[in-house]
């Protein structure tokens, strides 16, 4: 065991931690020694899924409804962590909605249901128990941001403007608090295949794009993200902050275009 890329022993609040990538990091920080808060919009979701983290798990993680956009459970949230435990360590802002549509078919109640979960969300959670994090003058937050972060795509328009406010967000607070000890830092997923996104995928034309532009040519798994996340919480990023980790097997890296292996004219 290295301590350099130790995150034992900490305490970490995961948002949306019932399923996909937020559970998948969330079971990375477990099996490695840290004590585990998972939220849902459910009781039953958060508890289920804690119940379901214990494998492998050095702490019994713990399960807690929570409606990010909802400023009243957030906050009921972070009184309930804090007393439980002192303090929290680390959190992870996963929890995100999106609803593909045109933006001219768009209404005000999906454009506020996104923005409000994904962009609103995430800075409830990151100021309420960024509070805790500056009074013990340490801390680290890692916001999960997007591909969308660095160019939209189509027919995503509001959850697009989401996580490009992600970005800025993450780079607002790591100025603010980095003097007060907390780290702020973002993990960009590129196109990862989970439960939600299995049948999207499944289309032959997506999955045929999906597996030739990006270099590595493969989907990406929500396992994929876990040992980003794990870094970023560790000491070994402790010089790191208002950051943002593209792991998308490559696809920002430059597009792929359908010239010849031999290069052509």
């Amino acid at each position: 065991m290295d301590d350099l890329f130790s995150v034992g022993g900490q305490i970490v609040v995961v948002s949306g931690g019932t399923r996909g990538i937020g559970y998948a990091i969330a079971a990375g920080f477990a099996q490695r020694g840290a004590c585990v808060v998972v939220t849902g919009r459910t009781t039953a979701a958060a508890e289920e899924a804690a119940m379901n983290l214990r494998a492998g798990a050095m702490f019994p993680p713990l399960g807690i409804a929570c409606d990010v956009a909802d400023s009243s459970q957030v906050q009921l949230l972070a009184a309930s962590v804090v007393e439980t435990f002192g303090h929290v360590d680390t959190l992870i802002n996963v929890a995100g909605v999106n609803r593909r549509k045109p933006a001219l078919e768009v209404t005000e109640d999906d454009y506020d249901y996104i923005l409000d979960t994904n962009l609103k969300g995430a800075f409830l959670l990151s100021r309420e128990l960024g509070r805790n994090m500056a009074l013990r003058g340490s801390g680290c937050q890692i916001n999960i941001a997007s591909i969308n972060t660095d160019r939209p795509l189509k027919n995503v328009t509001p959850y697009a403007v989401s996580k490009a406010g992600i970005a800025h967000l993450t780079r607002a607070l790591a100025v603010e608090w980095g003097p007060r000890g907390v780290r702020v830092n973002a993990i960009a997923p590129g196109f990862i295949l989970t439960d939600l996104t299995r049948q999207l995928w499944s289309e032959p034309t997506m999955q045929a794009w999906g597996l030739a532009n990006p270099p590595q040519r493969r989907l990406g798994t929500p396992e994929d993200l876990v040992g980003a996340a794990i870094f970023l919480a560790s000491p070994a990023a402790a010089f790191m902050t208002g950051q943002i980790l593209y792991i998308d097997g490559g696809f920002t890296a430059g597009w792929a275009w359908p010239i010849s292996e031999s290069g052509g004219q």
